[in-house]
């Protein structure tokens, strides 16, 4: 059970990446950015654009630790009830703090979002240190 908040977050990462494309190719047809101005760098997409990369980036930096953590858990045998419960939890922020960021982007929000993501994720590496090296 505890692979599928894993296949979850990982789902979240092509939603956002398909959304990226989607708006990024509208922003070139609707001629808000020129190719000849994002061929080399982010800073000319229009804001949309940098929104939705932005969440789609965010991905790849405090889920990486979530992923890093399950997949040890997973062959210590420490992947219990509580790991799964949490990890729930943080693949849900996760998704509030992707779909804040790449809509609203109502900055209190996403940090709460993010705040508390992080927050469940350091209870989780906590709690699974304390299980290893307590033998609980």
């Amino acid at each position: 059970m505890v692979l599928l908040p894993v296949f979850v977050l990982v789902l979240l990462s092509f939603i956002l990446m398909f959304r990226m494309f989607t708006v990024r190719t509208g922003a070139i047809k609707n001629r808000e950015v020129r190719v000849s101005e994002v061929a080399v760098g982010q800073k000319a997409w229009p804001t949309k654009a940098a929104q939705v990369s932005n969440a789609y980036s965010n991905q790849f930096e405090l889920p990486v630790l979530f992923f890093v953590l399950i997949a040890l858990a997973l062959p210590l045998r420490q992947a219990d009830l509580i790991i799964v419960l949490l990890s729930w939890v943080f693949v849900v922020t996760r998704y509030i703090h992707a779909g804040v960021y790449a809509t609203s982007n109502n900055l209190k929000a996403r940090f709460s979002a993010f705040a508390a993501g992080a927050l469940v994720l350091l209870i989780m590496w906590v709690y699974f240190a304390l299980k290893l090296l307590l033998a609980i």
